[in-house]
């Protein structure tokens, strides 16, 4: 059984949840969200939490529960406190900035990247070295700061390229003579 699945979702003061069948919708200070989940899993709304439980024994149920816990909890936290990545750039010569709405990328490459901003997400460059991604949606945000990391990952013998903050990256030895 799934140790994260038993647990009951709080539901803060300022947000709204409703429970219609299968479909579970969020409502607050930073917008709404609603999330359809899988057959195998029962939820409800009890005392002020969302319960997520398993409808049968089966192998299936058991594995989905815990995951669709934790997708129920995510659509809770977005709407009240939002999630956010911040990658940092390094690099001689690398750099961002915003042009419009639109993120443009100065990565060594023989021309500039630009990577308009999608609906829902919100991109800021507070230095020319570091991009806030954030938004109500954890998987949108992820994948669009992956997105950019793609541009230019970084490398093993110099660190040059875009990483998480806080990413460790494990550093080779050059050349020897």
């Amino acid at each position: 059984m799934s140790r994260i699945g038993k647990k009951p979702i709080d539901v803060p003061d300022k947000v709204e949840v409703k429970v219609e069948g299968q479909t579970v919708k969020a409502k607050g200070p930073k917008g709404e969200l609603e999330i359809t989940l899988i057959d195998d899993v029962s939820v409800a709304l009890k005392d002020g939490t969302v319960v997520v439980e398993p409808r049968n024994e089966t192998k299936r149920a058991r594995s989905m529960y815990g995951m669709s816990r934790t997708l129920v909890q995510n659509i809770v936290t977005g709407v009240t406190e939002g999630f956010s990545k911040t990658l940092e750039i390094t690099g001689v010569g690398y750099r961002a900035q915003m042009k419009g709405k639109s993120l443009q990328l100065q990565l060594g490459l023989s021309h500039e990247v630009l990577l308009p901003t999608p609906d829902g997400i919100d991109i800021r460059v507070t230095m020319p070295t570091e991009i806030i991604v954030s938004g109500i949606e954890k998987q949108k945000v992820g994948q669009i700061a992956a997105e950019i990391r793609a541009y230019r990952p970084p490398e093993p013998y110099k660190g040059k390229g875009i990483r998480y903050q806080g990413e460790y990256i494990f550093r080779k030895e050059g050349k020897k003579k």
